[in-house]
């Protein structure tokens, strides 16, 4: 009788062995599927990094041209107010006087075509 409670530790023993076999794959192909992670992150994190620093580059060049789009558009916008108040100038001080001699050239002329037209 003592045979049997050693054949049944042993059989128990055994199960328990096979059981922890059993077990012990999953984990480690888990171990391997961790490893791999492990590894893409790694390649993943070098490659994305000088990325993001040559986007970081792009942003700051572009950012150095807006500004020097910026103090061009200034400059072409005080350009044109000057020219808009030249123009008013002009058109205030010397306008009325060249529409009447404008007119006056007009009458002249007009009279002078209709001498000729008379004779």
């Amino acid at each position: 009788m003592n045979y049997i409670g050693e054949i049944a530790g042993l059989a128990a023993a055994i199960g328990f062995l096979i059981l922890i076999g059993l077990l012990a794959l999953p984990i480690i192909k888990l171990g391997r599927v961790l490893d791999a992670t492990r590894q893409s992150v790694q390649d993943l994190t070098e490659h994305t990094l000088p990325i993001l620093d040559e986007a970081s580059e792009s942003v700051a060049g572009a950012n150095t041209v807006l500004d020097r789009v910026d103090t061009i558009t200034t400059s072409a916008a005080d350009v044109a107010q000057n020219v808009s108040a030249l123009t008013a100038l002009f058109a205030a001080t010397l306008g009325s006087p060249m529409i009447k001699l404008a007119a006056f050239t007009y009458g002249v002329r007009n009279a002078f075509s209709s001498r000729k037209a008379g004779r």
